[in-house]
């Protein structure tokens, strides 16, 4: 395919406007089970492939220049599946974790961790804590993990943590939705401008409660170990296409 440098000089396919792409897209990484299911493949096996699939998704938005990518590893609700598949994601994260940090530090990624890392196995905890230490100073793709993560436990957590410091005053004047930005996971990345969900399934799930309210949603059938730099790709069209209005009139 044929492709043309983007402002900030990375590549974008030729199907795409390079001056209309996401800032920051978020995806829900749904399908591993049924595709491991449909090849007889355990659980384990879908999600190893579903690792593949994130290391080519983070290679192709970090060719194009995108600013953040938030992958939705590990929700809350996730502890609820068997024990066998729950230990086999958490060893899967820890290998992740070691096997990809030489290819995100060569390409200068940023690793941040979204959600309760306090219910994790201390090494791995640990393990995760050092690559985010170590790959702070990089400059380029925000690669943010959501990890037992869930929405409401996100706005429910920063409530509480804002309403101590109000009442300790640590904190004084108004309250409005930039003082609780500060007290999300991510208070320094902006909102996601594009949600993507793999696996056929049309539901957010939990996912980014307060920051998907003007989010563009994209659905799609394929399963995620089989989403391909193309699907990606079908996914920005349908983007670029849109019109943004935030709650406005075209042309105002």
């Amino acid at each position: 395919m044929e492709a043309r440098r983007t402002a900030s000089g990375s590549v974008a396919p030729a199907a795409l406007d390079p001056t209309n792409l996401p800032v920051h897209i978020a995806i829900i990484m749904d399908g591993n089970g049924r595709w491991a299911a449909s090849r007889g493949l355990s659980r384990a096996a879908g999600h190893q492939a579903g690792v593949d699939a994130a290391r080519r998704t983070v290679r192709a938005c970090d060719a194009l220049g995108i600013r953040a990518l938030t992958l939705f590893a590990f929700s809350t609700e996730n502890w609820s599946r068997p024990t066998a598949e729950v230990d086999a994601l958490m060893d899967l994260l820890g290998r992740a974790v070691r096997d990809e940090a030489q290819e995100l530090m060569a390409r200068g990624v940023r690793i941040q961790v979204s959600g309760d890392l306090t219910e994790l196995d201390a090494a791995l905890r640990e393990q995760i804590e050092q690559i985010v230490a170590l790959t702070q100073p990089n400059p380029g793709l925000v690669l943010n993990i959501a990890y037992n993560y869930g929405g409401r436990a996100e706005i429910l957590q920063a409530v509480r943590a804002m309403a101590a410091d109000l009442q300790a005053g640590r904190v004084t004047g108004e309250i409005d939705e930039d003082l609780l930005r500060r007290y999300l996971y991510t208070p320094d990345l902006p909102d996601p401008d594009l949600l993507i969900r793999t696996g056929g399934e049309q539901r957010i799930s939990n996912f980014l409660l307060w920051q998907l309210a003007y989010t563009e949603l994209y659905f799609c059938d394929v399963y995620w170990p089989d989403f391909s730099e193309a699907d990606l790709t079908a996914a920005l069209r349908s983007y670029q296409q849109r019109l943004r209005r935030y709650g406005g009139v075209k042309g105002t």
